[in-house]
């Protein structure tokens, strides 16, 4: 699809400096792009790139000064990196929603309802009294189990499987391979050393803009919800376990993990690799580092925790500082050691 320039700069309230009536229709990094491609700068260590690129046109800052003449066209914004942010978004959207329609063989069941411009692609399936909203997208082999209720303008992608009786916000996406509902880690140990299934009769709510990562895994509760909560974005290959809550923009990356009923508060980010324990209270605001593990509580705002144990940042670094030099300390010790040894009388030694 293509936009002109101009029809760009309205969409990003900016101005066009060269002809706005070049049309543009992909993305590109300023140092690769080429005609028809529309990049931006914002670090000014790829400034250079901006006298040299063949991209139609460039998102640039107000303030800035150009050295050389521009063979580009731009567009002058307040801040380019936010308003390259937007154009993403927007171009994400156009691919994504254009589909409409439903491919065959797909199924959906007589009793399930759905809105307008949905896609269905080939071999989904729609269990019995689904409800699906407006614009929604269900992509190729993906799966909604029974009862589940699906928001307007969410995204559903290839091979995802969400099961019965999930619901699911609106402008959510769940990434392919990602499973919504899927029964939580319960077993009960026996006299005989196995262990017994606890039943998972609870279910999955995602609240609006949420988005799933490519195989990462939701369990449902045992009874009640697992919530993800208003805007939390959770990476491929996490795990979040059952009756666990999930505070509003909290982010978690890639291969961490969430154990049973805990709480993580609002505006968290949990690293990569980071392991929760269950049953805890996490603080709005608490940010962990990578493969840290969390074995207690956080009852305080803001805190910044590293290491397994983790414990607050500050105090891991102090700690480092000895941990580091204690090969070190080590050899010193054994010297002064030696030191008291030869100090000693004769007598002593005999």
């Amino acid at each position: 699809m293509k936009f002109t320039v101009a029809q760009i700069a309205q969409l990003l309230g900016g101005t066009v400096e060269g002809d706005g009536n070049k049309e543009v229709y992909t993305l590109g990094k300023i140092e690769e792009a080429k005609e028809g491609n529309i990049s931006f700068l914002a670090n000014l260590k790829y400034e250079p790139y901006l006298y040299t690129t063949e991209a139609t046109a460039v998102i640039i800052s107000r303030e800035l000064e150009l050295k050389k003449d521009v063979k580009a066209t731009l567009i002058r914004v307040d801040d380019p990196y936010s308003s390259f942010t937007l154009l993403l978004e927007e171009y994400n959207k156009i691919i994504n929603f254009q589909k409409e329609g439903v491919e065959d063989p797909s199924f959906m069941h007589g009793s399930a309802q759905h809105g307008s411009k949905i896609y269905r692609g080939a071999f989904s399936y729609i269990g019995a009294n689904c409800k699906i909203g407006n614009n929604v997208k269900i992509y190729p082999n993906a799966y909604l189990g029974d009862g589940t209720v699906v928001g307007d303008n969410t995204i559903i992608l290839a091979g995802a499987k969400v099961y019965p009786n999930t619901i699911i916000g609106s402008n959510c996406t769940i990434h392919a391979g990602a499973v919504v509902g899927s029964d939580g880690f319960g077993f009960a140990p026996q006299p005989d050393g196995s262990y017994k299934a606890i039943p998972q009769l609870g279910n999955v709510v995602l609240e609006d803009w949420v988005s799933i990562g490519a195989n990462a895994t939701i369990d449902c509760a045992t009874m009640g919800s697992t919530i993800i909560r208003r805007g939390v974005k959770i990476d491929n290959l996490v795990q979040v376990a059952h009756n666990v809550e999930i505070g509003e923009n909290t982010v978690i990356a890639a291969q961490s993990g969430v154990a049973g009923s805990t709480k993580i508060g609002r505006g968290c980010i949990l690293a990569g690799q980071v392991g929760v324990i269950g049953h805890l209270q996490i603080a709005d605001k608490t940010t962990i580092a990578a493969q840290a593990g969390v074995g207690k509580s956080i009852k305080k705002e803001g805190k910044i925790l590293i290491g397994s144990p983790a414990f607050e940042r500050d105090e891991y670094l102090k700690s480092y500082v000895v941990f580091k030099n204690l090969p070190d300390l080590d050899k010193r010790l054994k010297q002064l050691e030696e030191k008291v040894i030869n100090l000693r009388s004769p007598d002593e030694h005999s």
